[in-house]
């Protein structure tokens, strides 16, 4: 379903403005329907058909700092610092670590600076020696490692010396 989802946002959002969808997480809006947070390369108005329309639009220079408020809790909340504090709940807490990977990798890639964050769980967010940057599969993947170590060595005779 996202992957239609996806398709169908780049064609009727950035597609005719000529720009790529990189990363979008739905989020709760007071207003009722569906809204989502994109992150797009290269972002311009442009006319936009159908049923979506771009209601703010925000450069990535401008992002000061995102704020996860608290890694020991399962927040979906998150807050992006730019001239205004803009407040962002989305659907699930993977949809927040997603798109705030998603604006890491950008930030990397386009600006001269890092993208300063505060209050994440970070191993889920930048890559370690273990795995690279690719998402909730890798951080499931590690986790099943880990899994299966403790189950080895629980199943490891221990010699009792007599």
């Amino acid at each position: 379903m996202s992957s239609l989802l996806r398709e169908e946002m780049q064609r009727v959002l950035f597609r005719p403005a000529k720009h790529r969808l990189v990363e979008f997480i739905e989020i709760e809006e007071p207003t009722p329907g569906r809204h989502f947070l994109c992150v797009s390369v290269h972002c311009q108005s442009s006319n936009i058909q159908e049923s979506y329309k771009r209601t703010e639009i925000w450069s990535l220079h401008d992002l000061t700092l995102v704020d996860g408020r608290d890694p020991d809790v399962d927040d979906p909340c998150f807050l992006l610092h730019f001239d205004k504090v803009r407040t962002v709940m989305a659907v699930t807490c993977s949809a927040k670590y997603t798109m705030v990977r998603a604006l890491v990798a950008l930030c990397d890639r386009y600006c001269q600076s890092p993208l300063n964050l505060q209050n994440f769980d970070f191993p889920y967010i930048k890559p370690t020696t273990y795995y690279s940057n690719r998402g909730d599969c890798v951080v499931l993947s590690q986790i099943c490692f880990y899994a299966c170590n403790l189950v080895c060595l629980s199943m490891c005779p221990v010699p009792l010396d007599a």
